[in-house]
């Protein structure tokens, strides 16, 4: 009976308040309820009852709802010209798909999403009309990929959210009697040569009616007005956010951002700016230096004198240890609402300190690409955290990987695949315990057998449908906030840099990088050994300095924002290390087990001892002297409009 009406989807709309956070990629806070059921994705979910029956019934007919996802897509893009391009000849079923439709990365769909980014508004990809591009924080030759999506893609969305609430409260009851304080931020956005707007998901989202205009909910309550999230000024949008935060302090339930270093920076910013902010609360005024008027006007109409209120925030924050701030500032908050897995798992430590060791919790996972699935035990370990794929969200494949880490994991080697020429991808339903995956998907907005690039490890199962955790991104190296740096890029930024020793007789021997998080903003740190000919003079640190910059405007487009715009990224370092320090960290890795045939200096190194032994060598080092050069926008635009 639930297949015969999971079919209906199309003609019914869904009712029902959700919640936050994903993986990661994107994060996004509750979404409101939808007042039109315009897609697949629509349906009657009147309760949070309804809402884990729904689960239930989902994942319990895996194959069949994916059978169904498969065949939709298909259905309504059977003339588009991409899939007649490869001789699908409007055939649905699986098989015929998988055999004729190729498995692609982004830059086999660059030249079909070009055209869409300059006007092209045929049917290239997908049958409904592209309504913006969504900017991906993965990169393409060091830009932001562009995501085509489709206006019901929020209806789609929403209905995901709408299951988030439901799973918590099975956890944590109560939290409709509070606010949540989410610190929520827009980025910049920038227009396609065509008129479409490009920009990053949570941003397209929070500029949406289904954001601003959501009805009341108890559960979509927060203490940050629309208008602090929508300014476009970072100092004052974190200023404002953090105020209202500080002033219904005991109202606040759950805390949260998008990214873990999102929040830290967040506890940072109170570290510096507290006494401003206890003198607004004091006096129930706002600091001149927020000049935007719809911030100002927002915010006052919540703030009034409160001296009790500042004399307590005062007496917490002159302590002279910040550990359990949380706890002490927000008394009543029961966790932190942040991604913690992937690269993010190296700010639990900080984390921990401040909240005296509060439930971290992950309970969505998506990407620019698609919202695929929930965390269906959400106050698990960080370590533990594992994602319910939901078979309604869209079509998945997954491509069978063979992680190799070289001589040893504690060295953080790059993800290599094994593959066949044309090896069978794997069904939801046909994944096999303990395996890892390749991500691939086929999507109502015209992605078709994509690679996502995330490597997932399957382990375990609800009902029929596998549960996942995530391991890493593919090739990626290097990660501070929404940034992801891969091998070849860091090879090519490096190599560049190093080309300014060559005028000092001088050359670069080795070098390998580490993501420095212990400050914040957390920064890039690269070790460089140096090989010095006999007649070499001294290299003035400078040289070094350019050195920096240059690896830094070498890198791509989301790191120079995240250096200039966001200013979640700190300057670049380079560490120049001892003649012989490599010698030594091949070494240390033979000593650990590695074998001498295979070894290969890491790239990157996360591994505490390893750091350590770097550190102990170091004889200089020199910071980036300027932010990198950045712009919204891809460059070939900002050219063309110049």
């Amino acid at each position: 009976m639930f297949l015969a009406s999971l079919l209906q989807f199309s003609r019914k709309t869904f009712c029902l308040a959700s919640s936050h956070c994903m993986p990661v990629s994107v994060t996004m806070p509750e979404a409101p309820v939808s007042e039109r059921g315009c897609c697949s994705s629509s349906i009657i979910i009147d309760g949070e009852n309804k809402a884990l029956e729904f689960i239930e019934e989902v994942t319990s007919n895996a194959d069949a709802v994916q059978k169904r996802v498969l065949g939709e897509i298909l259905s309504r893009s059977a003339s588009v010209e991409y899939l007649q391009r490869h001789g699908l000849n409007g055939q649905i079923d699986r098989q015929t798909f998988k055999n004729v439709v190729p498995v692609v990365t982004y830059e086999d769909l660059k030249p079909d999403i070009d055209r869409l980014a300059n006007g092209d508004t045929s049917p290239i990809l997908c049958s409904q009309p592209i309504s913006e591009f969504l900017t991906s924080s993965g990169t393409s030759g060091g830009e932001r990929k562009l995501m085509p999506t489709i206006e019901e893609e929020l209806e789609r969305r929403s209905l995901l959210y709408s299951l988030l609430m439901p799973v918590m409260s099975q956890f944590v009851p109560g939290l409709d009697k509070g606010k949540g304080m989410y610190f929520l931020f827009i980025k910049s956005e920038a227009k396609t040569p065509g008129g479409l707007v490009a920009r990053p998901v949570l941003t397209s989202f929070y500029k949406s009616s289904h954001f601003s205009n959501r009805p009341y909910d108890p559960y979509t309550n927060y203490t940050s007005p629309n208008e602090t999230v929508l300014c476009p000024d970072s100092y004052q949008s974190m200023y404002s956010q953090l105020l209202c935060g500080l002033y219904q302090n005991t109202e606040v339930l759950r805390v949260g951002a998008v990214f873990a270093s999102g929040f830290i920076r967040a506890i940072k910013f109170l570290e510096k700016h507290w006494l401003l902010l206890c003198n607004d609360i004091r006096t129930g005024t706002l600091d001149h230096k927020i000049t935007d008027p719809s911030v100002r006007e927002a915010v006052m109409k919540i703030l009034e004198p409160n001296p009790k209120l500042a004399d307590f925030i005062e007496a917490e924050c002159s302590k002279d240890s910040w550990r359990g701030i949380i706890n002490r500032l927000w008394p009543n908050t029961k966790y932190i609402d942040v991604i913690v897995t992937g690269t993010m798992s190296q700010y639990i430590p900080t984390l921990d300190y401040y909240s005296n060791g509060l439930p971290l919790v992950c309970t969505m996972y998506a990407s620019s690409e698609c919202y695929f699935g929930l965390n269906l035990n959400p106050l698990c370990k960080p370590s533990e955290v594992a994602y319910t794929l939901m078979p309604i969200m869209c079509y998945y494949e997954f491509l069978p990987v063979n992680r190799k880490n070289g001589f040893t994991d504690s060295f953080a080697k790059p993800v290599s695949l094994e593959e066949k020429e044309n090896q069978d991808l794997v069904d939801l339903v046909d994944v096999k315990l303990g395996q890892e995956y390749e991500l691939v998907v086929t999507t109502y907005a015209g992605l078709y057998r994509y690679r996502v690039g995330d490597i997932l490890r399957v382990v375990g199962f609800k009902n029929k449908a596998p549960q996942f955790k995530f391991v890493c991104r593919k090739n990626v190296v290097l990660s501070i906030d929404a940034d992801k740096t891969d091998e070849d890029e860091l090879q090519n930024a490096v190599k560049n840099a190093a080309d300014h020793l060559l005028s000092f007789d001088a050359s670069l021997t080795e070098y390998t990088s580490y993501a420095d998080t212990s400050t914040i903003p957390g920064h890039y740190v690269l070790y460089w050994e140096i090989s010095l000919s006999g007649r070499a003079a001294a290299i003035p640190p400078s040289v070094f300095e350019d050195c920096c910059l240059s690896v830094e405007e070498a890198l791509n487009s989301v790191y120079r924002q995240g250096r200039v715009s966001d200013k979640s990224i700190g300057p670049l370092e380079i560490k120049i290390v001892e003649s012989g320090t490599f010698d030594r960290l091949m070494d240390y890795a033979l000593s650990q087990g590695a074998s001498i045939n295979q070894y290969k200096a890491p790239r990157c190194v996360k591994y505490a001892p390893i750091v350590e032994l770097l550190n102990s060598r170091v004889v200089a080092n020199y910071f980036s002297p300027k932010c990198p050069k950045w712009v919204p926008g891809h460059k070939q635009w900002c050219t063309s409009q110049n």
